[in-house]
C-alpha cells in the first residue's frame, strides 16, 4: 500500500477547484449546469496583450528565465507599483512567480517555523489556511460580520495577537466577500501593528483594479509599514489572464531574496512568453481594462437586485472583485425538497443538485454561514441562475 505523507493527507482539497471539477463532470453527463463557482473573468485576454505574446514567440523567447523574473518585467512592475500604488520598490525587492498563489506559498515557506501563528480575517481566500498549515504555521481565524462588510476591526486584530503571531494575511478587494479596505481603515490596523514591530503583513491585492469605489489603498503606502509588508499582485483577474500564471511580490529585500532562493529549488523562473506579455499589460494604463470593470459593476447591481427577491438571502454590497457572499443561515435546520440543510456546504450541494447552479460553500473561506457566488458570467446566465435558485428554495 502506498504510504502518502501526513502533509498531503492532512491538506484539504481546494473547494473552488473541487466544485469546478464537479461542474465539468456534470456538464459532461449532459446536465445544464451554470457555473458560478470559479473566480475567473469570462472575458478574453485583451488583444494588445495577446499580440505581445505572439511577438515574443516570433522573437524566439524560449529559454529559461531568471528565477525572479526578466529585468524588463521587473521594470514594468516597479513602474506599476509607483504609478498605481505610490510604492517605490527596487529590483531586488521584486520576485515574479507562477501566479500569485505561488507568491503566497513562497512567503509562507520562507517565513514560517513550526507553531508560528498567522492571523486570517474570515472570510479569507480558500488557500490561505492550508498554505499556512502546509508550512507548519497555525492559522488564527478571526470572524468578521456581514454588518461590518466582513472587515477586520482594530479591536479584533489586537485581541488576536499573541507572542506567537508572525504574520497577518488579508486581501483587498477581498475574495470571497468583495470588501475593500479604505486608507483610513488600513491606517487604523497599522496603528495597532505599531505596537508589534515583528509582525509581517501580507497584502493580497490581486483584485486591485476591479474596484467600484475608486482609490485602492495598500498597507505598504504607510512609511511605517513599508518595510514589514509583502504586497502580492498578479495579472489573472484585472487582465483576464488566469491561465497565463504570472504573479509577483514587492517585499522587504530579505524576504524577496529568500523567496528567490526557495523558488529556485521548486519551479525556477515563470513562463517566458507569459512574462513578455505581462510587460505589455503592466506598462499599459489601467484604463485599457476599464470596460471589464464597468461590466462587472453592472452585473453586481443585477445579482444583488435578484438575490434581494429571495427570502433567506442576506447580502451586503461588495465594493470590488466579482463575488457576492450572502449569509444563508436562514435555511439551516430546514428541509428543502426532502433534503435537510445543516450548513452552507449542504446548501451549496443542494443548489447544485436541485437548481443546477454551482456555488462554493463559505466553510472553505472560514465562514460557515455563507456561500460564495461569482458573477463572472453573462447577465443572461446570472438571471437564469438566480431564477433557478429562487425556484429551488421557494
Amino acid at each position: 500500500m502506498t504510504q502518502l505523507s501526513d502533509r498531503v493527507l492532512n491538506m484539504a482539497t481546494s473547494a473552488t477547484l473541487a466544485m469546478a471539477a464537479k461542474t465539468r463532470e456534470l456538464k459532461a453527463e449532459g446536465k445544464d449546469i451554470i457555473g458560478l463557482s470559479l473566480g475567473e473573468p469570462d472575458f478574453n485576454t485583451p488583444d494588445f496583450i495577446r499580440e505581445a505574446a505572439i511577438q515574443a514567440i516570433n522573437d524566439n523567447y524560449n529559454s529559461y528565465t531568471p528565477v525572479d523574473g526578466y529585468v524588463e518585467l521587473k521594470d514594468a512592475i516597479i513602474t506599476k507599483f509607483k504609478r498605481d500604488n505610490h510604492l517605490n520598490y527596487k529590483h531586488s525587492q521584486i520576485v515574479v512567480s507562477t501566479g500569485a498563489k505561488q507568491s503566497l506559498a513562497n512567503v509562507a515557506a520562507v517565513m514560517l517555523n513550526k507553531g508560528d501563528e498567522v492571523i486570517l480575517p474570515c472570510p479569507y481566500w480558500v488557500s490561505y489556511s492550508d498554505i499556512v498549515k502546509l508550512n507548519e504555521g497555525v492559522p488564527v481565524e478571526v470572524k468578521t460580520s456581514i454588518e461590518n462588510d466582513f472587515k477586520l476591526t482594530p479591536q479584533q486584530l489586537e485581541a488576536a495577537i499573541t507572542p506567537k503571531t508572525k504574520m497577518i494575511w488579508y486581501s483587498s478587494p477581498c475574495n470571497p466577500s468583495g470588501s475593500v479596505y479604505s486608507k483610513d481603515e488600513l491606517r487604523a490596523l497599522a496603528d495597532v501593528l505599531q505596537k508589534y514591530p515583528n509582525i509581517i503583513v501580507v497584502s493580497d491585492e490581486i483584485y486591485e483594479h476591479i474596484n467600484f469605489i475608486g482609490g485602492h489603498a495598500s498597507m505598504a503606502q504607510f512609511d511605517d509599514m513599508f518595510d514589514r509588508t509583502v504586497t502580492v499582485n498578479g495579472v489573472s483577474k484585472a487582465f483576464a489572464m488566469t491561465g497565463w500564471r504570472i504573479g509577483y511580490i514587492g517585499a522587504p529585500e530579505a524576504i524577496a531574496r529568500a523567496c528567490n532562493k526557495m523558488q529556485g529549488q521548486i519551479t525556477s523562473g515563470a513562463n517566458c512568453i507569459a512574462q513578455r506579455a505581462v510587460i505589455t499589460a503592466l506598462n499599459a494604463s489601467p484604463t485599457r481594462v476599464q470596460f471589464m470593470v464597468d461590466e462587472f459593476k453592472v452585473r453586481r447591481e443585477l445579482i444583488l437586485g435578484l438575490l434581494d427577491g429571495i427570502e433567506g438571502f442576506k447580502t451586503n454590497v461588495p465594493e470590488g472583485a466579482f463575488y457576492v457572499f450572502p449569509d444563508v443561515s436562514h435555511f439551516f435546520g430546514k428541509v428543502l425538497k426532502g433534503q435537510k440543510i445543516e450548513n452552507a456546504t449542504d446548501f451549496s450541494l443542494f443548489l447544485l443538485e436541485h437548481a443546477n447552479v454551482a456555488t462554493v460553500t463559505g466553510v472553505a473561506f472560514g465562514n460557515p454561514d455563507c456561500i460564495r457566488i461569482s458573477y463572472a458570467a453573462s447577465q443572461e446566465q446570472i438571471i437564469e441562475a438566480i431564477t433557478r435558485i429562487k425556484n429551488a428554495v421557494s
